[in-house]
């Protein structure tokens, strides 16, 4: 059975607390395995967690600053360690391709591992496949910053009413799912419209329309709330979103379920980070924590 979860790796921006790591996420959608913003001591969450670095099939930077980073060389080097030798692209803004390359290749070791960056150099799709398309859009944080956006196609969902009253069961539901048809029964005629989900991770940003574009509709949105709204002045100093900000965009889209994440070391305590989300949305809220995991349902 095919799993769609967030495993949240650290939450804290860019000074870690002896309670949140650096920021980083991991998110198994089916067979794909999408590193998200490895920050320093992502290897060692990712294994408290339980995630072998060999569930790793992609791995996504929005930017180059260092508490998104700097967790790669170990990811890297335990890839390799662990005889992993398939092609693992990493996504990047193309602006921090020196950065990216000095990360790549930070220490000596016996690489095995094909990870090869894949510079993004514009908004669009980066990659295809099975799970559907994952486009990078652009953000507002100083520097080169993009957010990603995994969507699934439309499909359809069969109906077992509709499948008896034709009498079709067995292997020749696959067989009529393959080809559209089966004799005189057509796929429509048995199923109903399946909306693909649609998942979006938004870093580091002020808001502008990239925040909007890729929260719009999105079953589960994982996005920085690393300020309070007392201090919106300093997040839009910083380049950064208050819980107040991300709470409204994510009920304006429409949101399914929205984690909070990237927390400033100035707020111990993150109470108030949920009650301020919640006067603005009433979806299914997540204030990240780490280790936590987030079950996207179909």
């Amino acid at each position: 059975m095919s799993v769609r979860e967030l495993v949240v790796l650290g939450t804290a921006s860019q000074v870690p607390t002896r309670e949140r790591h650096h920021h980083g996420c991991f998110l198994r959608w089916d067979d794909e395995g999408l590193l998200l913003d490895p920050g320093e001591g992502a290897q060692r969450q990712l294994l408290l967690a339980g995630v072998p670095a060999s569930a790793i099939t992609r791995i996504c930077l929005t930017h180059l600053h260092g508490d998104h980073c700097l967790g790669l060389p170990g990811v890297v080097q335990r890839l390799s360690l662990d005889g992993v030798t398939r092609p693992v692209p990493v996504h990047f803004p193309a602006s921090g391709e020196e950065h990216y390359d000095r990360l790549r290749h930070a220490s000596v070791f016996h690489d095995v591992t094909q990870v090869h960056g894949v510079p993004v150099r514009e908004a669009g799709v980066v990659a295809t496949g099975r799970f559907g398309t994952l486009e990078a859009v652009p953000l507002d944080h100083g520097i080169e910053t993009y957010g990603y956006r995994l969507v699934e196609p439309d499909g359809r969902r069969m109906v077992p009413d509709r499948l008896a009253a034709h009498g079709i069961s067995g292997p020749a539901v696959g067989e009529l799912q393959r080809h559209g048809r089966l004799g005189d029964v057509t796929l429509e005629q048995v199923s109903e419209p399946r909306p693909g989900q649609r998942f979006a991770f938004v870093m580091d940003t002020r808001l502008c329309d990239g925040v909007h574009a890729l929260a719009e509709g999105a079953d589960l949105l994982v996005i920085e709330s690393t300020y309070l709204h007392r201090d919106v002045a300093l997040a839009q100093a910083h380049g950064h979103l208050t819980a107040r900000q991300a709470a409204t965009v994510a009920a304006e889209a429409g949101v399914g379920t929205l984690v909070l994440t990237h927390f400033s070391q100035r707020y111990p305590d993150l109470v108030a980070f949920e009650a301020e989300a919640r006067e603005v949305f009433d979806g299914e809220l997540v204030v990240a924590r780490e280790l936590d995991r987030v079950r996207l349902r179909r």
